[in-house]
């Protein structure tokens, strides 16, 4: 699943590049949509974020892409790959900008793990 986001002057650090906390919550908001699409009617909560590493600053007004795809399920977790993209103004072609991968849980009312039903194929694969 892809999904798109603008870099605004509000999500600038003090040195004037996207703030990496802003870029972890799109990340983690963007897996957990593709994850609550893909299952449906159980509870995912975030586990665990693999390699954070910002090598790239990106600019004001660069158009993010937001790839999300999965990586393995487990009996009670989803791990998915999400992949960065930057098209930066003036720019005429996007390039990759940071990527990691998200682990989701499921959880019942009481915070206790629950299974997941197996999927052969993903809304994210499709």
């Amino acid at each position: 699943m892809d999904t798109y986001t603008i870099v605004r002057p509000e999500h600038l650090n003090h040195h004037g590049y996207l703030f990496g906390g802003r870029l972890l919550q799109w990340v983690d908001e963007a897996a957990w949509l593709t994850a609550a699409r893909d299952f449906a009617g159980y509870s995912l909560v975030t586990r665990a974020m693999d390699d954070i590493d910002f090598k790239t600053r990106i600019v004001n007004g660069s158009i993010l892409r937001l790839h999300i795809s999965p990586f393995k399920q487990g009996n009670t977790s989803i791990t998915y790959v999400v992949e960065v993209f930057a098209d930066e103004p003036g720019a005429t072609e996007e390039k990759q900008v940071f990527s990691t991968k998200v682990t989701f849980v499921c959880v019942d009312d009481t915070g206790a793990k629950h299974t997941l039903p197996k999927k052969e194929r993903l809304r994210s694969e499709e």
